[in-house]
């Protein structure tokens, strides 16, 4: 692998995944998340305490960048060198599709009455539920306290 020097401007600037992606190009070639964690505290001049403390964010934050994809055995690299190519074939012909309207179908007023049936009872008729409703006056309200 070759050596990877930064600028402490440099570090200040990056997260995590911004060295990791460049500890990948450098490298060309996938990587543990181990061994690449590891490159990027070296990088980061980071103490070696973080590798602990801070493996599982960093898992976190190469799987919802999309600039990283995740291989087998718990290999990682760059999207870019796993792209797959879409091949779109022009030469079948496309089946037309009939479309008809729905007014050529049913009605409007038909359309109407299948939404409504007038034979349904409503239900609330029978539960009234505000019964015992009192409507005051703001001057009743007053009086009463």
């Amino acid at each position: 692998m070759k050596t990877i020097k930064l600028t402490s401007e440099q570090i200040e600037q990056m997260s995590y995944t911004d060295v990791a992606n460049l500890v990948l190009k450098e490298n060309g070639k996938k990587m543990k998340i181990q061994d690449l964690f590891q490159q990027v505290i070296k990088l980061m001049q980071l103490p070696d305490s973080y590798f602990e403390s801070k493996i599982g964010d960093f898992f976190g934050l190469l799987s919802t960048d999309k600039r990283f994809t995740m291989l087998e055995k718990g290999f990682w690299d760059l999207a870019e060198n796993h792209s797959k190519k879409v091949i779109i074939d022009d030469d079948e012909e496309e089946e037309e599709i009939e479309t008809t309207e729905i007014d050529d179908i049913v009605d409007d007023e038909e359309i109407d009455d299948v939404n409504y049936d007038d034979d349904t009872v409503d239900d609330d008729e029978d539960d009234d539920d505000l019964k015992d409703l009192v409507i005051m006056d703001d001057g009743e309200n007053e009086e009463m306290m």
